[in-house]
């Protein structure tokens, strides 16, 4: 096997990320990977990248980015212990970005992980199928295994650095962005008003409580709530009524009109690592009514309506007052742009990349 010390003179850096969230349709880490790839090969387009998974995955079509073929052998199938180092000397990789909790076990070459929250550890009733990550990659982080860890945000880095015991220099908060499709879209009113909740249905997205504040609303108002977004395997089945629309997992293209559309879009979510879907809304110039969790509050700024996503009164109360003078709201809309475009993935892009040259000098040391 090729090792790390052979490679670090050259001029092109070749960069392993882990494709294992792209065998999800939706959701915010598939969305992370995706993003971050497309723009580290538009502004770093002087590298290599490789996606790189046990698994198979949809095809990609992005210049400069190149796909592993994944275990040829039977030992390769124990992937992060043996599988994705072959591949990686194949390639000739020079670091591993694990995008999603992992990295490879044997510490061969410099790794980043990204660790999007610590949901999986804070309640085990919001990640119940996350036994292998709550034991893995807590093994990992407290070991040192990774060379640098990246955090969507400063609540979940020092909340990281707190639980597990890492160094403070070796986690950086690199922000996500939206992408650039999401744009106010000009577009004829709806037939009925709606408001609008976009994400994952899962249990600490807290959609229960956004239904029951609805339906208060509703008794006084001709409003409906659409729910857009794969339903998971442990969330609580949704019963049908009138004026509750759910329309499952809605594609990207789709969702710029919907967000323009809304009176609100709505995030009440008990807990988050970033929140995409309020900044993806933001950027539409939606009114933004969303949980005052640290990383929401962190990413929103003065471009949301934040309240106690617990308080099922106070969520009534800012859906009614939408409802009743939409009008009133235009300057948190004008607000949410301008907040919106502090973020981009290019910026994402910059910063991430900057880790990878961190990582690659600590682990010459």
């Amino acid at each position: 096997m090729l090792s790390y010390t052979t490679l670090v003179g050259k001029n092109i850096v070749t960069i392993g990320l882990d494709a294992t969230p792209l065998t999800v349709p939706t959701g915010g880490v598939a969305r992370y990977t995706l993003e971050l790839a497309r723009a580290l090969t538009i502004h770093f387009p002087e590298h290599e990248y490789w996606l790189l998974s046990d698994q198979p995955f949809p095809a990609v079509d992005l210049p400069g980015l190149h796909t592993g073929t994944g275990p040829r052998t039977l030992p390769e199938r124990k992937w992060w212990l043996w599988g994705v180092q072959q591949e990686m000397t194949r390639r000739r990789v020079d670091l591993f970005h694990g995008t999603d909790f992992s990295v490879p076990y044997l510490p061969l070459r410099p790794s980043v992980m990204t660790l999007h929250d610590l949901s999986p550890w804070l309640d085990r009733r919001w990640q119940p199928d996350a036994s292998r990550i709550r034991r893995r990659t807590a093994i990992l982080l407290r070991t040192g295994i990774p060379t640098m860890v990246i955090t969507p945000s400063e609540a979940v880095r020092r909340a990281a650095i707190d639980r597990f015991h890492l160094s403070a220099d070796r986690v950086v908060a690199v922000p996500l962005a939206a992408s650039e499709q999401f744009r106010p879209v000009d577009q004829a009113p709806p037939a009925t008003p709606y408001f609008l909740f976009v994400g994952t249905i899962e249990p600490r997205k807290n959609v229960a409580a956004l239904i029951e504040a609805w339906r208060e609303v509703r008794k006084s108002h001709a409003v409906d709530l659409v729910i857009a977004g794969r339903t998971r395997s442990d969330a609580s089945p949704i019963a049908p009524e009138s004026g509750l629309r759910l329309v499952g997992a809605v594609p990207d293209r789709e969702l710029p009109g919907l967000y323009s559309g809304a009176l609100a879009v709505v995030y009440p979510s008990l807990y988050e690592g970033f929140g995409l879907p309020v900044l993806e809304a933001m950027q539409c110039g939606a009114v933004v009514i969303a949980s005052r969790d640290p990383a929401i509050m962190e990413v929103a700024g003065d471009g949301a309506l934040l309240l106690d996503a617990t308080d099922g009164k106070a969520m009534a109360a800012a859906l009614c007052a939408v409802a009743e003078q939409p009008e009133k709201f235009a300057g948190l809309r004008d607000r949410a742009r301008r907040r919106a475009a502090e973020f981009s993935w290019q910026r994402t892009a910059q910063l991430t990349t900057e880790v990878y040259e961190t990582a690659r000098r600590i682990f010459r040391q």
